[in-house]
């Protein structure tokens, strides 16, 4: 007989017949209740065990955490919560766990901190609130796919391994198999770099933007999804130094085309995981619920799970240009009173989340893009425009968190591209070939990125980045 999922049998609407299933034991009640999970459903299904007429020393086995395989027959639930039960007729113990080792972790079936299920990440999708954090995050993941793939884009792979630093920011892992202890020296007591593995200094990629664009300018569209890493020495809320960014490029786009294609692809991802996965969004929505009630009324959140999503879904997303926004926050109340923590006095200033999502949740009450930000605060490749102070980059806001995507009309003027790459101190012989594609058949192109994880936090309400990748790198943690 095929074994079941749980998530099969409790959407099962034919009843007495034969079922098997395999699963995890949530928890075990009055010698008779089982509670099952096997993680393809937020719920568990009921497993009513014959404890009369079964062997003492098997029920004795029957303990939380421990995996099974369950033969029975689906019938309808008498009891509260559940339209179907399965009616136990035999039950193998797969693998044994010790209650007294239960207690002792996060398996225990009560509430847990969070920093307690990090320290225990191994085990804490054994929970619900994982369990729907880390299927919503593969339901996201599909979607990524999925809408590219519809609209003609190629996925490709970028380096993980590079010699240039995309951003500029010079925050990168060093990659080599020198001695640490006594590298190779220079003449000038530097060291040699010629020796290493790869012949000279390489990092793990902070962003495969410029690798994306070389595809782009061949293949017309295309898309990375892959892990960047960046050794900053943040130890906040938002921050990892291990995670996954979503970068397509299109040749032929200008900025307006690059601001339709990231509404558009967010409007895609989130109605996806409203249709798909709508038992774990209601979880979660609660969870959040509950978690309000003990907040004072200031930092409670305005809106439920879903209707942050449908505000994104359902509005379309206000374009506004970097100078009228400042003109806005200069003269609102929480700047003219000094409620904002970072005070908004000229133009220039590099906008903080406080900033952004006032011009979302306050003043527009929709999301938000902003374009034609200052020249100065934005990346070397970002098209300057006309007026020589500010460049076609363009910024997604969203409620809760601000700033959500990132992108841009690439420079694909050489001569400007090279007195900005100058004017910074990038050597033109490290991006030789990010400036060659302007020599051959340069043309309009945009792009933009996307942190993964802080989509996922969006869609899931958890308020920390730790908490929606599976084991998360931080400073001074590389645990699991």
């Amino acid at each position: 007989m095929k074994t079941s999922t749980v998530a099969e049998l409790l959407s099962q609407e034919t009843t007495h017949i034969d079922v098997e299933v395999k699963g995890w034991v949530r928890t075990f009640r009055a010698n008779r209740f089982i509670a099952l999970n096997d993680g393809s459903t937020i719920n568990n299904i009921q497993c009513v065990v014959d404890f009369e007429n079964t062997d003492e020393a098997l029920l004795k086995r029957i303990s939380t955490g421990a995996a099974v395989h369950i033969k029975g027959q689906l019938e309808e639930s008498q009891g509260k919560g559940q339209s179907v039960e399965v009616q136990v007729k035999s039950i193998e113990i797969l693998g044994e766990v010790d209650p007294e080792e239960v207690s002792k972790t996060i398996m225990q079936p009560k509430r847990h901190t969070l920093d307690k299920l990090r320290a225990q990440a191994h085990l804490r999708t054994r929970t619900n609130t994982f369990s729907a954090v880390m299927r919503l995050r593969s339901s996201l993941s599909f979607a990524i796919h999925d809408y590219f793939n519809k609209n003609g884009f190629y996925y490709m792979h970028t380096p993980i391994i590079t010699g240039s630093d995309a951003e500029g920011a010079g925050e990168m892992f060093r990659v080599t198999t020198l001695d640490p202890k006594n590298p190779p020296l220079t003449e000038e007591g530097e060291v040699d770099y010629s020796q290493d593995f790869f012949g000279k200094e390489t990092n793990l990629t902070v962003s495969g933007q410029l690798e994306a664009e070389t595809y782009a300018m061949s293949l017309g569209k295309v898309y990375t999804f892959g892990p960047t890493f960046r050794a900053e020495n943040s130890n906040t809320s938002r921050h990892l130094s291990e995670f996954w960014m979503i970068e397509p490029e299109v040749a032929f786009m200008d900025l307006d085309g690059n601001m339709d294609l990231a509404e558009d692809f967010m409007k895609y991802v989130l109605s996806h995981v409203l249709k798909h996965n709508k038992e774990d969004l209601t979880f979660l929505e609660q969870r959040l619920i509950q978690e309000d009630k003990s907040k004072p009324q200031a930092e409670r959140n305005e809106m439920t799970l879903t209707e942050k999503l449908h505000f994104v879904i359902d509005n379309n997303f206000k374009r506004v240009s970097y100078t009228e926004a400042i003109d806005i926050l200069r003269n609102s109340k929480p700047n003219k009173k000094k409620k904002f923590k970072y005070l908004i006095n000229e133009w220039g200033a590099d906008l903080q989340s406080e900033h952004e999502r006032f011009l979302v949740e306050k003043h527009f009450k929709c999301p938000v893009i902003l374009f034609d930000y200052p020249a100065n605060i934005k990346a070397f490749y970002m098209r300057l425009n006309e007026d020589e102070k500010t460049v076609r980059a363009m910024d997604i806001l969203f409620p809760g968190i601000g700033e959500i995507v990132g992108g841009s009309q690439r420079e694909e003027r050489l001569d400007v591209l090279k007195e900005k790459m100058a004017a910074l101190g990038i050597p033109e012989e490290e991006l030789w070939w990010y400036l060659d594609l302007r020599k051959y058949g340069t043309a309009t192109h945009s792009g933009f990125g996307l942190g993964f994880e802080r989509l996922v936090m969006f869609v899931t309400g958890m308020g920390n980045i730790r908490d929606v990748i599976p084991y998360p790198r931080t400073p001074q943690n590389a645990e699991f």
